[in-house]
């Protein structure tokens, strides 16, 4: 992974992270369980020049396609 992926997908737990009122841990945990770190990885070259809130939006579908329950 390189450095600009790293801190992306760092940025985007932290947003997610503060949208959901989770700590860095929990939210680590919940996009690692349900594909949205994979995400984050596999689709970073699109998913980098969004906004931060599609970002969000993109990580919400992607983890309850996978079984996650956040609304």
């Amino acid at each position: 992974m390189n450095d600009n992926k790293v801190k992306y997908t760092n940025y985007c737990i932290s947003a997610f992270a503060k949208q959901y009122n989770m700590s860095l841990l929990e939210a680590f945990n919940y996009l690692e369980r349900y594909g949205g770190l994979a995400f984050l990885d596999e689709c970073y070259e699109a998913e980098h020049l969004l906004s931060i809130e599609d970002a969000i939006k993109d990580l919400i579908v992607i983890c309850q396609n996978n079984g996650g329950k956040l609304v």
